[in-house]
Order: structure tokens, then sequence, then C-alpha cells
């Protein structure tokens, strides 16, 4: 942690060179000095100190310089360090102007040249504002620091990417005091938003996923072009297929689009998987998991895209989105699945910006004492109706059968009866939804009576349905009518293999229509959709890539 910053400005290289040597025999053990031969050259390192999170305890500007004089550089660095003590250098003659800036820029004291000897006329006015500085000094801030507006989409992107990948970062309003001292530090306005500061003080104004991932410490780049197995997709059967994978030696890298963990990552709390008696969050499960593949030599890679799948021989090829590759023996498809949009009008342009899909973690404290709407029926939606009831005044769970015991776990619906603040909606759905800068309002339909009615709500929460990610493999591999990618038995029905099929054997149980491509967990057609069955196909998986490792 760097030591705080004692600045000084004056145009006069003498006796800049003079006060920084005698500032720094007092004071260079805990403090660090900083020297500036111009107001402009003075306000960059300010900047620069801003954007590290670091901390300015004085600051000591000459009065006479061209350009910008003393005071009005005070001024300005009052907006980057408004908790700096302030003192004027100035010549028996501009006396004047230095009481007078005390009420501009709330001068702490002013210094007449020559202030020699310093044990009396410096140090103790020094040992006086410094003193001052520490009562009331703010701790150092050296977190990633994300500033962005309250209902701004790709503001709310960027802090649940970071939030997914579990790094920690601060959220800072654009319209606030610090976030606008941090915007004007990067050279940046309020439209420019989102901007990420990183701990080194590098400022990103609207980073893609894959910028912000390069420098927020997460790997986006393969160190090799040859791999035994390359894992798409880091939800449990991922993460599950890379430890086992990495664990039994084989040369594995895993690749995530967007965070590890999948939906299962953003559960707020997972209670039926086995060996967590008391539960465990999905952010626990996951980094759990990922620090177990690293752990095991897994490669981990994070924002990138795969956009095709292609029969390279003897080895399987992944194009990524920005056109470079990967190549393996075999390859494991656990992309998963994401949640299905909701139709009604008014909605699409709300994504963001009051409408999530998914258990957005970085929006519950923002809900406290306000009304929540979750739209589903199954686990998902039951978890965080549970999480987001300890914040919201209540929790509305709109679910359109008549019960939840259909496709919600029991000790879930135990569990949610035992909540006052959370009610449940039966046989209802939303059909629409309005707002100017974030939703506002949403229109709710009854199924059995046919009748629609107008909520106020700032908050919908949705978890419906589930839709494979599988676009992207175009013909590369048999899938069914929704997408999901058929394996094993699946492709023998009839006791026909699948097209193309080559080798002498029918395909593995895992094993896709292309030999030595598996898919595992909810990407998988006909899978049991539950966390412990997907890390237990991702292991699957794994021996069944080494019985097709060792037959070629």
């Amino acid at each position: 942690m760097a030591n705080p910053a004692i600045l000084t400005v004056d145009d006069d290289p003498a006796v800049s060179r003079a006060v920084a040597r005698d500032i720094r025999r007092r004071y260079g053990d805990r403090y660090r000095v900083v020297r500036a031969d111009s107001a402009e050259t003075a306000l960059d390192a300010l900047r620069e100190l801003k954007l590290r999170g670091e901390q300015v305890a004085v600051l000591i500007a000459d009065y006479r310089m061209p350009q910008m004089n003393g005071i009005e550089f005070l001024e300005a660095a009052m907006d980057l360090f408004p908790a700096a003590r302030r003192v004027l250098l100035t010549a028996y003659a501009d006396t004047d102007a230095a009481i007078n800036a005390i009420n501009v820029v709330d001068l702490d004291h002013y210094l007449l040249k020559p202030w020699h000897p310093p044990e009396e006329k410096l140090y103790p006015v020094l040992d006086s504002l410094l003193e001052a500085w520490l009562a009331t000094a703010e701790a150092p801030d050296n977190d990633l620091r994300v500033v962005g507006h309250r209902w701004s989409a790709p503001s709310f992107a960027v802090r649940d990417f970071l939030a997914r990948n579990l790094v920690p970062f601060r959220w800072l309003l654009a319209d606030e005091a610090e976030g606008s001292r941090l915007l004007a530090a990067a050279g940046a306005s309020a439209n420019d938003v989102p901007l990420v500061v990183t701990a080194d003080g590098k400022s990103l104004v609207q980073p893609s996923e894959a910028e912000l991932a390069a420098h927020v410490g997460l790997t986006t780049t393969p160190a090799a072009d040859f791999y035994d197995l390359v894992v798409v997709g880091a939800g449990p059967a991922g993460l599950g297929a890379a430890v086992y994978g990495a664990s039994e030696g084989l040369r594995t890298v895993l690749i995530e689009r967007r965070a590890t963990g999948g939906q299962a990552g953003q559960s707020s709390r997972i209670e039926n998987y086995l060996g967590f008696p008391d539960g465990v969050s999905g952010a626990q499960l996951t980094d759990r998991a990922r620090r177990q593949a690293l752990r095991f030599g897994a490669e981990l890679l994070s924002a990138r895209e795969v956009v095709a799948l292609e029969d390279a021989g003897s080895a399987r090829m992944l194009r990524f989105a920005d056109g470079s590759t990967v190549a393996a023996h075999t390859v494991v498809l656990a992309t998963g699945v994401s949640y299905r949009m909701l139709t009604a009008p008014g909605l699409a342009e709300l994504t963001g910006r009051g409408c999530f899909y998914g258990s957005a973690a970085t929006e519950a404290p923002n809900c406290s004492g306000q009304d929540v709407y979750i739209v589903g029926g199954a686990n998902s939606a039951g978890q965080a109706a549970v999480h987001f009831s300890r914040y919201a005044r209540r929790v509305h769970l709109l679910i359109r059968g008549a019960d939840l015991t259909r496709s919600m776990s029991s000790y879930l619906i135990e569990q949610i009866a035992r909540i006052d603040t959370i009610e449940i909606h039966p046989c209802t759905e939303v059909v629409g939804g309005a707002g100017a800068e974030h939703l506002e309002e949403l229109t709710l339909r009854d199924a059995r009576s046919n009748q629609t009615r107008s909520v106020e709500a700032s908050w919908l929460f949705v978890f419906i349905g589930a839709e494979p990610r599988t676009d992207w493999l175009d013909d590369a591999v048999a899938r069914d009518p929704r997408g999901f990618v058929l394996t094993g038995p699946d492709l023998t029905r009839g006791g026909r293999r699948p097209p193309g099929w080559t080798l002498p054997r029918d395909p593995y149980h895992l094993e896709s229509s292309m030999p030595g491509v598996f898919a595992a967990g909810d990407v998988r057609a006909d899978s049991v959709k539950r966390v412990a069955s997907a890390v237990g196909e991702g292991a699957m998986a794994v021996s069944l890539v080494h019985r097709y490792l060792e037959a070629q």
C-alpha cells in the first residue's frame, strides 16, 4: 500500500526542489512527496493518484504560476481530493490574495517565502495539518471500482459479470460525489458510463466483457494450441468434467462465455446438494469447484465465446468469435441452458433496468423496503424468493400453475410457506410492462378469470423454462427439435447409427453424433435438471473420454 502523498507545485525549479527536499527530510518515511512544475502537471498527477485509489494528505501550491495560479489549481484539485489540506506559497506582496483564498478554496494556511528555517516556519504548520487530516482520513480505496447509473443496463451488465466471476468491486453512482470525482480523473463524463477503474489505476470506459476480463485477472487466452480435452461451459457439468479430467492427467481447458457456475452459480442457496447439510450458495459451490479444477492443472478461459465446432480428422477444433481456434482430441459440451425471455410487450427494452433474467444478486440490497416480483415455479425461482425476502418489503411469486408442487422441491415449498412476506399468485402471468428510465408498472393476467390488473413494480426477476445454448453448433452434432444435444441410445434408436458415423461401435452413453464429442448436464437431451446429476455427468463424460482415447 503506497503512503499518502504530499503534493507540491511550483514553476520555479529551485523553489520546487527546496520545498520537496525539506518536506521529504521530515516526512519521507510516512508520506510520499510528489513534485510538479506546473498546475497542469500537478492535476495530471492527482488524476492518476485518484484512479489508483491512493490518498493525498496535503497540497502545497505556489500562488504565482503561469496559465493557472495557485488558487485556481487548489480549486480544481478540490474536485479530486476534497479532504486534502491546502497550503498556498506566497511572497509578502501577495498576502492579500492569500487571505482572500481562505474564502475561495477554504485555504488551510499560507506560507511566506522563504520559509527558513523549516523547523520554525514549515514543519509546525505541516504537523498541524497532517494531524487534522489523519483524524478525518478515509481508508485508501484499492478495490476495483465501477461507476455507473442506477438504471443503466450496461452498468448492470458490468456489475453482474464481475459479481458472477467472484471479482470484488465497489459500486459508485455517477451522480454522487466520489463517482463524479473518478469520472473527472479519467477524463470521462456521466454519458460515458460504465467506467471501470482497476486496482492499478487503469480506467476502462464502457469495456466489453473480454476487455474487462483481461484487466481483472481472468485468463482469456489459451496457453497451448492443442489439448486432450476441451470443456465448453463452466456450469456444474463443465466444472465436474474439468476437475475429473485434470485430476486424471488430461491436458484440460475449460472455456466459459460469461461466468463460471451457470444458472447454479446464480442460486442464492442450494440446500439439497449432497454433503452440505446447511446448504451452500451457488457462488460458494462454484468458487470451490473452480479452485479445485485450477489446483489440478486445468486452464480456465473466461469471456470467450465459441462459435463453431469442426471435425478436423483425429482432432476436434473449436472456433472463437474472434476467429482464433483451439483443438483437442476430445470435447465435452456443457453449455447448459438459459432462461427464456418474457415476450410481454414493453419488457424487452427494460432488460437490465428493472427486468432481470435469473437471480441478480447484486440487486438484492437495492430492493430494500420495496415489492419484488418473481416469475417462475421451479427451484431457482423459489430460492430467489427466499433470498429476496430478506431485503424486500414483499415478494410476489407469480406462477402459471395452480400450486408449486409440480415443479418445486418440497423442502423449498415448506420453507416459502414459513415466510410471511412471500405471497404466491397462482395461475398468473405477466402480459405487459411499462416505464420510462426503468420498470415502473406490470400488467398481470389471472388465467382463471382472464382479468388483468396493473401493479406498481420496479423489480422483476424471471425464471421461466430452459433453452439450450446450442445454435452455434449448427449441423456439427445431432440435436432434438428443441436444440438439446442427442447422445448415446437416443442416436441409435431403431438400430440405426447417426448419419456420418464411421466407427464400428455405437456412440457411448454421453457421446454425440460426432465421435469424441460428449455432452453433459442440462444441454443434453432428457437429462435430469439438477446440480448433482450435472456434476455426475461431467465426471462420467471424462471416463468415456478415456475409453475413447484408449481406442484411438
